[in-house]
């Protein structure tokens, strides 16, 4: 499934915004995008890929923190925001992901091919 521009940042508008606690990268390590997210991202070569993924980390983590906030994944967005994916320090948006929001993600996830950062 090829998603467009449009579509992925509907989505996107889905999900609440809450401020992460300044230097936290708890929920940041190896995920994955689709195609489309990925092509939205800076090519960071091989090398840099498995290196982090060697430490669990995701590539795109630097020493402040996300360098692609602007820009992360789906997958990325929803941590904090649903239960599923609870922050490990309680941070969140005052109203959690509407569930029918949160359930299209999930379907998009599903039906486009997932490439691990």
């Amino acid at each position: 499934m090829i998603l467009s521009d449009s579509r992925l940042l509907a989505l996107r508008r889905r999900i609440p915004t809450f401020a992460c606690e300044p230097g936290c990268h708890d929920c940041c390590g190896p995920v994955t995008a689709s195609n489309e997210e990925m092509a939205r991202l800076p090519d960071l070569g091989e090398a840099r890929h498995a290196e982090a993924l060697a430490d669990w980390n995701c590539p795109y983590l630097g020493a402040n923190g996300c360098e692609v906030y602007a820009e992360r994944p789906l997958i990325c967005r929803l941590f904090g925001t649903t239960p599923n994916l609870a922050c490990p320090r309680g941070k969140g948006p005052e109203e959690r992901i509407d569930p029918r929001a949160e359930q299209a993600i999930h379907d998009y996830l599903q039906r486009t091919r997932q490439v691990l950062l």
